[in-house]
């Protein structure tokens, strides 16, 4: 009985991994699935028209670089001095559609071009993939298929909704959307029609790409009139048992530690309001205290060196 029990362990062993199935049998399956989460026929027809897999994509997917930036390399590279100059250049030429939309969500108009700055170079490098056969290719290649299978899914909401033709649905490799790079799924929770023509236009007009992205923001928790943070200093004896966004004290607190504004000058005390201290390249290099707003920057993209870089920024091209 327990060589049968070996040879039949061996066997299945042996026997190959499922494969997948090919492209058009999935496409077939797909446009099904679609159909019953509404999306109409014509879409379908149009927008998954003589569709094939991008190997490109595929290859991208599957090679991703493995960053071994420093924050202080990152920063030299995202907070450059030409980034800011032409977010201040379009600041001032913006200055009336980004206040009133400021006004609106209640997120600064230096914050909103900051993050315009850096997810699309204010727009110039939106990404030249075709969206539908990126995300297409990802959800048949199956690493992540239910999480491409969806995007997908929401990617024909979106043209399906008349806010863009599949042929001027262009982005990443990984299906990011327009000159605030949202996926799909974001862009139909969080989208915004900002000058009022009935579509969101978050690739060409600029009303629709601030109010979405301020939008997302006030979302996920932006407190309007407060800060993201600021750079301080720290004593030389500072435990890094206390740094990090889980730990939370009062600027009271943080002031008795010893932690300082650059210069030495004391913390700014504001009532009840709490930070954390950040360092992304450890205790040794800058530091920051930083408050909720941070936090909410941080639901855009989970990267201490993302959600700083925004802050410095936004604060130089308030400046």
């Amino acid at each position: 009985m327990k060589l049968l029990f070996v040879l039949l362990m061996a066997l299945v062993m042996a026997m190959p991994a499922s494969a997948k199935p090919s492209f058009d049998t999935w496409l077939k399956n797909f446009k099904e699935k679609a159909a019953k989460q509404g999306i109409s026929q014509s879409t379908l027809t149009i927008a998954l028209a003589n569709l094939s897999p991008n190997e490109k994509v595929i290859d991208l997917d599957r090679n991703q670089p493995s960053s071994k930036w420093t924050f202080a390399k990152y920063k030299e590279k995202i907070v450059h001095p030409d980034r800011i100059r032409r977010g201040r250049e379009l600041y001032r030429k913006h200055y009336k559609t980004l206040k009133a939309t400021e006004a609106k969500y209640g997120v600064p108009a230096e914050v909103i071009v900051a993050l315009w700055g850096i997810e699309s170079n204010f727009g110039s490098n939106t990404g030249g993939f075709d969206v539908i056969r990126s995300l297409a290719t990802l959800a048949w290649d199956g690493r992540r298929e239910k999480l491409f299978t969806q995007e997908l899914i929401d990617a024909l909401k979106i043209i399906d909704h008349g806010h863009v033709t599949k042929a001027n649905m262009k982005g990443s490799w990984a299906g990011a959307l327009g000159q605030c790079q949202f996926m799909p799924s974001s862009f139909n929770r969080l989208a915004q029609d900002g000058n009022g023509d009935g579509k969101k236009d978050i690739w060409g007009t600029e009303a629709d790409v601030f109010a979405s992205a301020a939008n997302y923001l006030s979302r996920s928790g932006w407190k309007p009139g407060y800060r993201w943070g600021r750079e301080v200093v720290i004593p030389k004896n500072f435990s890094k048992n206390m740094e990090g966004l889980k730990i939370k004290k009062p600027l009271s607190e943080w002031q008795k530690i010893g932690v300082r504004l650059p210069g030495g000058a004391n913390l700014p005390q504001a009532s009840g309001m709490t930070a954390s201290l950040v360092a992304p390249d450890g205790l040794g290099g800058p530091t920051y205290l930083v408050y909720d707003n941070y936090r909410a920057i941080m639901k855009w993209n989970r990267s201490t060196y993302f959600a700083t870089s925004v802050g410095l920024i936004a604060d130089q091209i308030a400046q």
